[in-house]
């Protein structure tokens, strides 16, 4: 036993070998728990960053649900003008579109359901299901359409030309029929049409502020100025500043250059005489003068 002591005998060397390698298997465990550590923590990352890109992945796949459901939707249509690519969509066969395009080149048109079904032959339940969106016009005649329209159109312009009324009568109710106008603008056009006595020229609508060009474009359809009308007239070379500026086309400024006008050069004589008015406005001139007295 003696004879194999020397090998459980260690030396001052063998103790601090041992010792190193204990540090170094401590070491290695160390940085081995550090690294599973960050892959764990990287992998949370990921994981909310696939989250993220899931939640929006799941707003692009709602819009496009969206988008197909809008695509797949129907509007009101007139059969009349069924295009191949829509017949497609619709589900019309070849032979079905053909028909009806050379019916429609014949210029006629179908007036019912009951008559596009018999034109083109589709099936019962197709017709269920699309005829509630077939619009007809109303102006579409089975015989001829283009007559009926032409006639329709003549009727309509008689019409309107027998109902022209004249702006300086016209009540609210009147005004507001008109597109664009509402109670508000024409409440304005009465009040302007009070305060000169009447329009001597359908150009000053122009002048009313909020009036846009298609109302403009309708009221000039509907009324005309009949007559003459009782104008509110101005002495210009009498009337105070105060009167001078409630003119609906003075303002103060140019009531107190009228006033100026005529304390340095004496009365004003006619419509020239208001051109020497410093900012007096002179595109107006023409309508102006017509609410003057000189």
């Amino acid at each position: 036993m003696s004879k194999f002591r020397w090998i459980f005998t260690f030396s001052k060397g063998h103790y601090l070998g041992l010792l190193l390698l204990i540090l170094l298997i401590t070491s290695a465990q160390l940085v081995i728990y550090f690294l599973q550590h960050q892959k764990t923590a990287s992998c949370v990352i990921l994981s909310k960053e696939e989250q993220n890109w899931l939640a929006v992945q799941s707003e692009i796949d709602s819009v496009k649900s969206a988008q197909a459901e809008e695509q797949g939707k129907i509007y009101p249509f007139n059969p009349n003008f069924i295009t191949d690519y829509k017949g497609y969509k619709l589900g019309m066969s070849l032979t079905q579109l053909d028909k009806l395009h050379q019916y429609r080149a014949q210029d006629k048109y179908v007036n019912s359901a009951e008559e596009f079904q018999k034109l083109t032959g589709v099936s019962q339940d197709w017709l269920k299901k699309y005829a509630p969106y077939f619009k007809f016009p109303d102006w579409v005649s089975k015989s001829n359409a283009k007559k009926s329209s032409h006639n329709e159109f003549v009727q309509n312009k008689t019409i309107k030309k027998n109902t022209v009324k004249d702006i300086n009568t016209a009540t609210q109710e009147d005004l507001e029929a008109v597109f664009m106008i509402g109670e508000k603008l024409a409440q304005r056009i009465i009040l302007e049409r009070t305060k000169l006595g009447g329009f001597v020229s359908m150009e000053q609508l122009t002048l009313i502020w909020g009036i846009s060009e298609e109302a403009l474009q309708d009221i000039a359809k509907k009324f005309i100025v009949k007559g003459n009308p009782a104008l509110h007239k101005i002495d210009i070379n009498n009337a105070s500043m105060k009167e001078l500026s409630q003119f609906p086309y003075f303002n103060y400024t140019i009531a107190k250059n009228i006033v100026t006008y005529r304390s340095m050069h004496g009365e004003i004589k006619n419509s020239e005489d208001l051109t020497n008015v410093k900012q007096f406005p002179v595109d107006k001139i023409k309508i102006i003068t017509l609410y003057l007295t000189f």
